[in-house]
């Protein structure tokens, strides 16, 4: 048996100690899973789509859906200054309302960890920093865990990994699953903690929604803290179908082993009514116990602009002008 299999955080209940003994036993494991409806999975996910939030209720969302961003920034052109203005947005995201909440999270490469750290010092928004060579992660595992390694260091407070989506859908599914356990003893801290783990799935490249499942298991399995959707540096990122798959296997990943994990999907969700849509699905899937961001997170850079807007809007009574908010 792998050691590191062994000892994952995610085997160690719900009678799964031994579905990473072997290749083979993971297989069978995953494969095992009951198969993914499609028509009816797309279904239900449109049927969501179209419940309505009104009045008192749409301001709550709205407040929970901006304290709920990852507030991103992951492009070759990031400079200290962007990070340290997107910071500043993060800590107060509407300098005329002082009332408009934080976002949960600021999500930088590594080497800009250490300026966002400086930035966000003396709140409790975490930092979280993109990690083994996203958005592709194609590299060494050794690279990757350095990677992984210096933002830890740097102070990051999440880690966003990616799988390694060649050998998942080439079957190589132990692969993956020592891979992510690996990263998450990377995120241990000299005192013992960890930075929190989400693993990117990249679902627009995984193929089927059966996959989606595996993967999602797969990730669970190996001690994930959260399961995301994308990068956000694809075709195809988040979807309310995927994102309605993976909120059904963290619910019954909870049942079988008691451990509650997170959903983050990223790419793609930049209108408020987009993210009201995602909390229904949410409430209707897993109840109050995941609408808070210990437990679900946008992964955005626009989204938090329309979500200020018609936050003004229920205030004032009139949509402000494409210049209220900052450009990000």
């Amino acid at each position: 048996m792998s050691t590191v299999a062994a000892n994952a955080p995610g085997a160690a209940g719900g009678g799964l100690q031994d579905v990473a003994a072997s290749e083979a036993s993971l297989r069978r494991f995953l494969h095992g899973l009951p198969g993914v409806d499609a028509v009816g999975l797309e279904a239900r996910a449109a049927s969501l789509g179209t419940r309505s939030i009104k009045t008192t209720a749409k301001a709550y969302a709205i407040d929970l859906a901006i304290s709920m961003i990852d507030l991103t920034t992951l492009e070759g052109a990031d400079t200290v200054g962007k990070v340290r203005a997107l910071c500043t947005k993060a800590r107060n995201p509407d300098p005329s309302d002082p009332s408009a909440p934080r976002v949960a999270a600021i999500c930088v490469y590594p080497d800009m960890v250490a300026t966002a750290k400086a930035a966000l010092a003396g709140t409790d928004i975490q930092v979280a920093s993109v990690a083994t060579a996203f958005p592709a992660g194609r590299a060494a595992l050794p690279v990757k865990l350095a990677d992984v390694a210096d933002a830890v260091a740097a102070g990051a407070d999440e880690i966003d990994m990616v799988i390694d989506r060649g050998a998942f859908l080439s079957g190589r599914y132990l692969s993956v699953f020592e891979e992510i356990t690996a990263v998450k003893e990377a995120c241990r801290r000299a005192d013992g903690t960890h930075a929190h783990l989400k693993v990117i799935f990249e679902t627009g490249e995984l193929q089927t929604y059966d996959n989606v499942r595996r993967a999602s298991w797969l990730a669970m399995l190996a001690g994930a803290d959260f399961i995301k959707t994308s990068t956000g540096k694809v075709a195809v990122n988040a979807t309310p179908p995927v994102t309605l798959l993976m909120l059904e296997a963290v619910r019954d990943f909870k049942r079988q082993t008691g451990i509650q994990i997170g959903v983050k999907p990223a790419g793609g969700i930049k209108t408020t009514k987009d993210a009201m849509k995602y909390l229904v699905m949410v409430n209707e899937t897993l109840g109050d116990d995941w609408l808070s961001p210990d437990w679900f997170r946008f992964g955005a850079s626009s989204l938090l602009n329309d979500l200020l807007m018609q936050r003004q809007k229920l205030t004032t009574g009139r949509y402000s002008g494409p210049d209220y908010v900052t450009v990000d």
